[in-house]
């Protein structure tokens, strides 16, 4: 039933906001952007897309991988009298080269600039309320009932939020929801607590109690047993940061939540207890404990479902489909790629139509349906959470590297648990050098007093913010 219920509302909404692919927007002859600006950059028109016919619109799409560049192309696929073609501009992240090319194309402006741009989680505050949030174009001005369609789609408020420009528009809204989970071991769960149910292991590790207290007594029962809980204190950062009440930069001043400063006392407990294998993120050895070849077996991993999809289910080994998915103690989110339209574009009718069918269509024809339910490469594709909760009500989520649980049972409540008001354009940065300070405290490197100046000079060394 929550199905029918959930695909009719969608339905009404819908009929009422996309157009018909085949009205074709016209467009203007502007001045050519500055060369410069694709510099380092690969510009083509997907091989795949039709040639512009006379009369065709072609829409420029700049992003940092090809997602969204197929996202494109499979609209214009199933929408074959759409009337548009597009080129894709794609510049990986490595080294920052993105951003700057970004932003010179921007500013430039003309007929090369983007018409539709994506920005990942560490950098999209810049894009939609920060530095250069004065290119995106609030998504009413594109003619989409901004209210009534995320209320249909049943979005959650912190991507709205992460989304919205300083005068209160929605500029950006994501086709992923990142909301994040406990990612655990059923096996070395049995063996501690005699369960691997979601509901008990939620109960040890205190799910949704907002406090680490509760996960830091599961901590010493495991390594009672000879586990480990986390492989590092990396994997308790994401929930620790999106926890604080305020950003690292206040009225721009560096401000230090007192919820991010305890992360030196819980980084240091855990390294002092042997609670973890003291790996960092990203590395071979936290790959390791993912197939349980670390020092200690570790019970699990914090993260959204496209850690389970892209990081967790490749590096797994032996341990695929010995894992379930619990509510984390800390609601949180990680991740996540935002779509933007360009102010100037003179192409909104098209830029409309991909836009609502990536981020708001929660039909079965919809972009949000098939990434939920692996169906956007034909059947059998990855399933992965998507910003709709009606989609996500209306599709199956069960995974046999999670012993058949269905993730969405998890992840659609810890999507609306996740804060999206304390980020700050500098986070990535700023994230960087915080964590290399903790880990030097925890080590017994240096003193906490210690630790916390030297990040506050590194900040002023490398950051154009006050700092006190």
């Amino acid at each position: 039933m929550k199905k029918l219920v959930a695909s009719a509302l969608c339905v009404s909404m819908m009929a009422g906001m996309l157009v018909g692919c085949g009205d074709t927007a016209t467009t203007e002859t502007a001045p050519a952007a500055d060369s410069t600006a694709t510099e380092a950059t690969e510009t083509k028109t997907d091989d795949a897309a039709a040639p512009a016919a006379a009369g065709d619109v072609v829409l420029n799409v700049w992003a940092f991988t090809d997602e969204v560049p197929n996202m494109v192309q499979k609209y214009i696929d199933t929408h074959p009298d759409c009337g548009f073609t597009f080129e894709s501009t794609i510049i990986a992240t490595t080294d920052g080269a993105y951003q700057p090319a970004l932003d010179q194309a921007l500013a430039a402006g003309g007929a090369d600039a983007p018409d539709i741009y994506a920005a990942e989680s560490a950098f999209i505050l810049k894009y939609s309320q920060g530095d250069a949030y004065q290119y995106a174009m609030p998504y009413e001005d594109l003619g989409i009932d901004v209210a009534a369609a995320t209320k249909a789609a049943d979005i959650a408020q912190y991507t709205i939020d992460i989304g919205t420009n300083p005068d209160g528009k929605l500029v950006g809204l994501g086709y992923q929801a990142t909301g994040g989970a406990f990612i655990y071991r059923r096996s070395i769960a049995k063996d501690v607590w005699g369960s691997d149910d979601p509901a008990v292991v939620g109960e040890k590790i205190g799910a949704g109690s907002g406090s680490w207290d509760q996960f830091f007594a599961a901590a010493a029962e495991l390594k009672a047993k000879g586990y480990g809980i986390v492989s590092g204190d990396g994997d308790i950062w994401h929930a620790v940061e999106n926890s604080s009440d305020q950003g690292w930069i206040v009225d721009g001043k560096l401000t230090i939540d007192p919820k991010r400063e305890a992360f030196l006392d819980l980084s240091k407990e855990l390294k002092d207890n042997g609670y973890h294998n003291d790996t960092t993120d990203w590395t071979d050895a936290w790959y390791g404990d993912m197939k349980g070849e670390g020092a200690q077996g570790i019970l699990g991993f914090f993260g959204p479902a496209w850690l389970i999809n892209y990081v967790l289910a490749g590096n797994s080994g032996d341990t695929y489909g010995d894992w379930a998915v619990s509510v984390s103690p800390i609601g949180f989110f990680w991740g996540g790629t935002w779509i933007l339209a360009n102010k100037d574009t003179t192409k909104k009718d098209a830029v409309k139509q991909i836009i609502e069918w990536i981020t708001l269509d929660c039909t079965e024809d919809g972009l949000q349906y098939m990434w939920a339910n692996g169906t956007f490469n034909g059947e059998g594709g990855t399933k992965d959470c998507v910003g709709s909760g009606t989609v996500m009500a209306m599709s199956n989520g069960e995974l046999e590297f999670l012993g058949g649980q269905d993730m969405f049972d998890i992840f659609v409540p810890a999507n609306q648990y996740a804060n999206g008001k304390n980020l700050t354009q500098y986070d990535e940065k700023i994230n960087s050098l915080w964590r290399e300070q903790v880990r030097e405290y925890s080590a017994g490197n240096k003193t906490r007093e210690q630790a916390i100046a030297d990040f506050k000079q590194n900040v002023a060394d490398n950051l154009d913010v006050v700092v006190e």
